[in-house]
């Protein structure tokens, strides 16, 4: 079974690692789909700290995870076709937008999961550039 989860991954953290070793119980690979720039101001009001090839390296470092590919657009649909996810991991905060609605769609009609999975409230990256 081959995991697929994606995210931001600025400023790693154990939240991040919580998350990455759960999907690792899930299946065999774990693919990391990592949020480019452009992605993230598309949603969030602050840019990565983290540059995309440092968060990327980072991720592929780490042994949860066994790759790891940026996307370009804030849609998920391609990288579950991309990589042949059987199963797709998402936050707590999961919403109904149309990306999210999108690959719900795709998920059901391939017979494939979906995974919510609570968040590790120790910290986060907005907590911790708060704090910095």
């Amino acid at each position: 079974m081959l995991v697929y989860t994606v995210g931001t991954f600025d400023l790693l953290h154990v939240g991040h690692l919580a998350l990455l070793e759960q999907c690792r119980t899930l299946g065999d690979r774990v693919v990391v789909g990592v949020a480019s720039d452009k992605v993230v101001n598309s949603y969030k009001p602050n840019v990565p700290v983290i540059p995309l090839d440092q968060r990327r390296e980072m991720l592929e470092a780490l042994r949860c995870v066994d790759a790891v590919r940026p996307y370009y657009e804030l849609e998920y649909v391609s990288g579950c076709k991309a990589v042949n996810a059987d199963i797709f991991v998402t936050g707590e905060d999961w919403g109904s937008k149309p990306h999210n609605l999108d690959v719900e769609a795709y998920l059901a009609a391939a017979g494939k999961k979906l995974i919510q999975v609570s968040y590790n409230s120790r910290t986060s990256s907005t907590k911790i550039k708060e704090t910095v």
